[in-house]
């Protein structure tokens, strides 16, 4: 059938013509989808401020050759606590970006959005540090990806050892024996901490408030990691407050 249901967050919007706008959506059954929303800039328009990034809406769309049609919308959650903070917004569209750069077209991907879903009601729900929350979420998209880097044993001779210092390109932490001398030597904090930001809930990850070096040198791993695997940098990730 040409008119199907589904629910979704908006990743992105742009204009189009006078009245218009075109609404990329990352849905639960049916992936990422481009929709025209017609009239939606029109200051009588039914569907006023309900598809803006970070919206989470239930929608009816008639499925078009190129674009398909928005032709009903209501908001599930509208994420106001995230929107009304700059910390938040900035962590929230850092994770609208990678999850616009990791998911295909049609492409079913319940997981990416259930997990796009949970981070966002992380973000919404007052997290105590919003930049911890997009480091967890970036780390469990690339562990859903299949670049899941390895925290507990070496990534070069899979054996269990201490490690202490992470090799981007190798796909985790390297023990002393297998290092190349290039990696810098980490905090002693910072395995821990890569490890329960991919491990833990994010709800408890949102609870907490890391040490500032193992804080920065994580960040510093994730956002060279992600953008490696990515093949390209994140716009905003570099205005995330730390």
């Amino acid at each position: 059938m040409n008119l199907y249901r589904e629910q979704g967050v908006v990743l992105r919007t742009w204009k189009l013509g006078e009245a218009d706008r075109i609404v990329v959506l990352l849905t639960q059954g049916q992936g990422k989808v481009r929709a025209v929303a017609k009239g939606v800039r029109k200051t009588k328009s039914r569907f006023g401020g309900r598809l803006e990034p970070f919206s989470h809406v239930d929608l009816s769309l008639y499925r078009g050759r190129e674009l398909d049609i928005v032709t009903q919308v209501e908001v599930i959650t509208p994420f106001r606590a995230l929107r009304e903070d700059y910390d938040r917004v900035v962590a929230g569209t850092a994770m609208l970006e990678a999850v616009d750069q990791v998911a295909q077209e049609r492409e079913a991907a319940v997981r990416i959005y259930l997990l796009l879903v949970r981070a966002l009601r992380a973000l919404d729900g007052a997290p105590r540090d919003p930049s911890v929350v997009l480091d967890a979420f970036l780390l469990k998209l690339m562990a859903l990806e299949g670049y899941r880097p390895a925290l507990a044993d070496c990534a070069g001779c899979g054996r269990t050892a201490p490690l202490r210092c992470f090799s981007i390109v190798r796909g985790g932490g390297l023990c002393d024996r297998c290092r190349s001398g290039a990696e810098s030597t980490l905090d002693r904090a910072t395995m821990p901490l890569l490890a329960a930001l991919l491990g833990d809930d994010l709800g408890a990850t949102a609870a907490t408030v890391p040490a500032g070096t193992s804080r920065r040198e994580a960040g510093a791993l994730v956002k060279g990691y992600v953008e490696y695997h990515l093949e390209r940098r994140l716009r905003s990730y570099p205005m995330v407050a730390r």
